[in-house]
């Protein structure tokens, strides 16, 4: 195999930063044409395409955003030769983009995250959105890996792959009663007050379910598909909540809020989801489950 030539992977990396050819061409002074050879020598050396045109755009595909990772640490590198020599020394970091459903524990997050925390060697870079942003992402290659609470969808042709990260109980929590007596379920709940998660978390239609076998209708004071909101809601109203508890494990911890009962048979489920890739990202066997 030939040495790399690093005029086409600068040329390369320019048109994947601005996202456009012809910004590319203008900032580098050169026609589109000749700045689309460049590219197209490039593909041809690496023996894979690394964009796809998609109406008026420029994607990456899989190897597009792997040679962007590596081009983003050769230039770099170069960076951080000129900072050492002038006494201003940088260490190179991989990268890993996570997203993260908006609804999601942070809690959860930070405990699939922990493994790379603190690490040095490693930036992460978390963003929150829509199960459907969020996959159109993914399958873009811009972010990594989905975290979510119920499994992407697939049918025959699709390259995600779900793993199941945990199962975590789900209870009714509330603020410390002095000298209460304990909490009868589901009795307590025709005239208890409740949080609830929206009518789209999963853990939510299965509790309906097992009120209206029960024939009750609580008194709803809110629903809130942000768990972060709903954690703060549980903090400082009366009645009881419905969540995992390791959405509030600090205030149960901390005795702020006390978990009144578990609800058997409801869950809530966490998923890492990933695009199947030739190139696996490294980063991501500290954290997935071996398949």
């Amino acid at each position: 195999m030939r040495d790399l030539n690093f005029n086409h992977l600068r040329y390369f990396w320019a048109v994947a930063h601005e996202g456009s050819l012809t910004r590319a061409a203008e900032h580098m002074n050169l026609s589109q044409s000749a700045l689309s050879v460049q590219i197209q020598k490039l593909e041809h050396q690496m023996g894979h395409p690394l964009f796809e045109r998609v109406g008026r755009k420029l994607l990456l595909t899989e190897a597009g955003r792997i040679a962007l990772d590596y081009a983003d640490t050769v230039f770099q590198a170069g960076d951080e030769l000129m900072s050492t020599l002038r006494g201003r020394p940088a260490a190179s970091r991989q990268v890993l983009r996570v997203g993260a459903l908006t609804t999601l524990s942070r809690n959860f997050q930070l405990e699939f995250l922990r493994p790379l925390v603190g690490r040095s060697d490693v930036e992460l870079i978390v963003r929150s959105g829509t199960m459907r942003d969020l996959l159109a992402q993914l399958e873009a290659h811009a972010i990594d890996v989905v975290l979510a609470n119920s499994a992407a969808p697939r049918d025959a042709r699709s390259s995600l792959r779900n793993s199941l990260l945990d199962e975590q109980p789900v209870s009714l929590v509330g603020r410390p009663r002095p000298r209460a007596r304990a909490f009868r379920f589901p009795d307590d709940l025709r005239t208890e007050p409740l949080l609830l998660p929206s009518l789209d978390s999963g853990i939510r239609v299965a509790f309906d379910r097992i009120l209206d076998l029960a024939g009750i209708r609580p008194t709803i004071l809110a629903e809130v598909d942000d768990m972060a909101m709903l954690r703060l809601l549980a903090r400082e109203r009366e009645g009881v909540t419905l969540v995992p508890p390791i959405v509030v494990r600090d205030e149960l911890e901390a005795g702020v809020l006390v978990e009144h009962c578990r609800i058997a048979g409801v869950v809530e489920t966490f998923y890492a989801i990933v695009q199947k890739r030739r190139f696996p990202h490294p980063l991501l066997a500290d954290l997935l489950p071996a398949s």
